[in-house]
Order: C-alpha cells, then structure tokens, then sequence
C-alpha cells in the first residue's frame, strides 16, 4: 500500500460485516478522528487530524444484504489510512453539507491523486489506500459485494472491465449519473443531526436496487483516469519513504534537512513531492504525523501508567512546552485533557 498511519494496519484483513443482519441506518458522532474511524463498521484506518480545532464527525450507515451505504462527514481536514473486507468494491462520492457543495482549503486526494467534483473514487476490498480531505468535508461511500455487482451489471447489460476497475483510484463519470446517485443516497439515508436510534429502512429489496441501479448507471458511463506519470510515481515512493523513517524513528527529532540528506534530494524536491501527493509541506506533514502519533498513545489504555512528558518523548517532543502549546492549537485541548480522556 503506498502510505500507512501512525497506527500499522494489520496483516490479517477486515471481516465483512453481519450484511444480512437488522438493516436498521444508525447514527454515530465523534470527538476524535481516530474515534471517528472506528464507528465505521467492518473497516480498518486510522485518522490523523491536519488542520487546528476541535474534530466532530458524524456517520450514518445502513448495512443491506449484498452492500454498505454510510454519510461521513468530518469537520477538520484528516489524513485516512483505510481498508475495506474482501471481495467488494468501496466508491466514494463527494457529497454536501446541508445545500451546499463541500468546498475546503485542499483538495480531496486517494493515494495522493485528485479526486474532485466531477469523480468518484473507488478501490477494491482488502487493498490498503490513503484519503486525504479537507476540513468540512461530506462523502458518501457504497461498499457492495463484488459477486453482486457483478451479476447486476451482465443483468442490465452493464459493461464492466473489473481488472481495470480492480486498478482504478478515480473515475470521470457523467454529471447527470453522478447527481442522480447522490440524489438516491440522500434520499435513502436519513441526515437528521445528532445522535439517535437505529431507523429501519421501509423497503430493504427497493433501496438495494436503487443503490446497485445508481451505481451502475454512473460505470457505465465512466472513464477510469489510468494517468499516472513516472515523476509523480517517484514522487509517492519519497513520500513513503519519508513517513517509514518517521515512524521508525519517532523518539528523534527528524529535520527536513536530514531527511534530504537522507533521500539524496534537494530541499526543493522534497517539497515539490509533498506538495504534488499530499498538498502540504515536509514540515507539516513532520509536526502532523508526530503530534497525531502522541495523541494516539495519550488515549490509549496503556498509557495509564506514562505521563504526558513521557508520550512527547516518545515522539521526540522535548520542549514541553512547545509540545504543549502545538498540541492545544491542532486538537482544541490540552495533552493532559486528552490522557484524561483514555480508552478503557
């Protein structure tokens, strides 16, 4: 996979979820990204916050026999390590927060690779990839067994390359095909705020077709974007590089300068590679993935013994202060708030 979070996904892939099992759409609101993460049945990520403030998302699923649908919304621009189970294919679509088009400060990428309005994204089951979002972000995501789309598609008379697909990060569709599939997943999914109950959907056989249907109508009138140069291959493979040695490494102080000394690249071409794959500079990328790497550990259970200097030295923080100081402008707390607030 070309990038992996702070926390290494495991070698053993996610299990499907119970699809046959209530078809009732739940809601579910976070305070953390990692958290956040976490409500989203049967997948495996880790979410890193990129930009300052407190985090809120909110997730609403539905879970049908052959499929997932979900609404995620995130408040704050995050960096997603995520994997789907096996055997199915996950699309993303940007969606909208209340009337309005998202729009953000950055652009939405998957393995560094742009995925705006006029796209879809998609990656096949148990095959690690990266999002990358911008602060007040909607999507909405279909996860559907492969065997399912499958036999819908010869059934429609869809025409399908799925060894391309199985390859695709980003699909050109049709406008019109794309509003009317975000029209179905608006309709099909409630967007009340807040937490409640589950719902249960009227008609579970009615809103598995008119998902597979939606779905389909934009594959067939797709284009899979295949164009990946060699510089922009090279470009991720840096990068990579760069988060393996962070994270390698994450008690010592890591300097740009270093790690140009390190890769053989100019200071320039370091920036030009995060710029092109994740749409920030070396530095941020350094201070993001270190800070977010402490306030993993600070929430974890086994940190109940560690003081909150231990968990910055851990990442190399050893100014405490500044660590302080830069901790309570990316998360809206303070370490100590965070240690407090640990998983048991």
């Amino acid at each position: 996979m070309p990038f992996a979070s702070n926390s290494q996904p495991n070698e053993r892939a996610p299990a499907a979820p119970p699809l046959g099992g209530l078809h009732q759409i739940r809601t579910v609101a976070a305070h953390d990204a990692d958290d956040h993460a976490r409500n989203l049945t049967a997948w495996e990520q880790s979410y890193d916050q990129i930009t300052r403030g407190p985090f809120h998302g909110v997730l609403t699923e539905l879970q049908l026999p052959q499929m997932q649908v979900f609404l995620e919304h995130t408040s704050q621009a995050v960096r997603q390590s995520c994997r789907v189970w096996p055997d199915a294919f996950w699309f993303g679509v940007q969606g909208k927060v209340g009337k309005t088009c998202v729009q953000g400060g950055m652009d939405a990428r998957i393995n560094g690779r742009l995925g705006d309005a006029d796209t879809i994204m998609v990656r096949p089951g148990n095959c690690g990839f990266e999002l990358l979002t911008p602060a007040d972000y909607a999507i909405y995501g279909m996860v559907i067994q492969r065997d399912a789309l499958v036999t819908a598609a010869s059934q429609t008379g869809c025409r399908i390359d799925w060894d391309q697909l199985a390859g695709a990060e980003v699909l050109h569709v049709a406008e019109p095909a794309r509003q009317a599939c975000l029209q179905t997943l608006a309709h099909l999914i409630s967007q009340d705020e807040g937490e409640g109950g589950p719902k249960p959907v009227a008609s579970v056989a009615y809103a598995q077709q008119t998902v597979m249907m939606a779905l389909l109508s934009m594959l067939d009138t797709s284009e899979v974007d295949t164009a990946v140069s060699s510089s922009f291959m090279r470009r991720q493979r840096i990068v990579a590089q760069v988060r393996d040695h962070v994270l390698g490494h994450s008690d010592q102080v890591t300097t740009v300068p270093d790690l140009c000394e390190r890769l053989y690249v100019s200071r320039r071409t370091l920036q030009y590679c995060f710029e092109d794959v994740l749409g920030i500079s070396p530095m941020q990328y350094l201070r993001i993935i270190r800070l977010n790497g402490a306030r993993r550990h600070l929430r974890e259970s086994s940190s109940a013994s560690r003081t909150v200097q231990d968990v910055a030295a851990d990442w190399g923080f050893w100014h405490f202060s500044q660590f302080s100081s830069d901790y309570r402008k990316l998360f809206g707390q303070s370490p100590s708030e965070s240690l407090r607030q640990r998983t048991h």
